[in-house]
């Protein structure tokens, strides 16, 4: 049975995205701060950078990375996930990941722009729809062939995802730093926790790993 899950780094304060990005810089340092112990794994280097050199670190980061494409079916990103907000109206942009992107499957990226399907080396094509959650998840369950499918984010496109029901596996990536701007994952989801298992466990970086599974939908 297809199950819906999110994954994202946020900070100790509960931001989930940073504000001093510039167009040198358009990712910003502190989102290598919030990333770091993702980027340092040996699933990252090999599934993002494509280093099949065996690098990076293999301990329960690497875990939660590892577990972050298992059974894996179709995404949903929003537009800001795919660049659309830095590159809008460019028919030549292609997303952040390269030709050869990470995910493996069909993409839901959603936005007001009118695009064909972008198809990608690798399994990734990347489809552009305007949709309600509850019409995306549709589209993207049906693309899963019963595998499951994630909600890739940001927080400004998981946060009605999680306010509607509808994630049955919630893995926040806590980063012990502070950021004090930003969007908070956890505005307006007071009691979100009601109904799920939540289990905690704190990696050797310091990055507290929370998942919330949900008993019954």
């Amino acid at each position: 049975m297809t199950r819906v899950r999110v994954d994202l780094n946020i900070s100790l304060d509960g931001r989930a995205t940073t504000v001093d990005q510039t167009p040198d810089d358009p990712f910003g340092q502190d989102w290598g701060r919030l990333t770091e112990a993702y980027v340092a794994t040996r699933t990252f280097r090999a599934r993002v950078l494509h280093d099949t050199s065996g690098a990076g670190t293999t301990d329960l980061d690497d875990e939660f990375a590892a577990r972050y494409f298992e059974g894996i079916g179709a995404e949903i990103l929003g537009a800001g996930m795919f660049g659309l907000h830095a590159h809008p109206g460019d028919p030549d942009w292609r997303g952040w990941w390269g030709d050869e992107p990470p995910f493996r499957v069909p993409v839901f990226v959603l936005t007001h722009e009118q695009r064909p399907p972008l198809e990608m080396t690798g399994g990734t094509t990347f489809h552009f729809v305007t949709a309600s959650p509850e019409e995306a998840l549709a589209m993207a369950t049906d693309a899963a062939g019963g595998a499951d499918v994630r909600i890739g984010g940001g927080p400004t496109t998981v946060r009605p995802f999680l306010a509607a029901g509808l994630v049955d596996d919630l893995h926040v990536a806590i980063a012990p730093i502070i950021l004090g701007q930003g969007i908070n994952l956890w505005d307006d989801l007071r009691g979100l926790e009601r109904d799920c298992r939540v289990e905690t466990v704190v990696a050797p970086s310091g990055t507290i790993h929370v998942t919330f599974t949900r008993e019954r939908r």
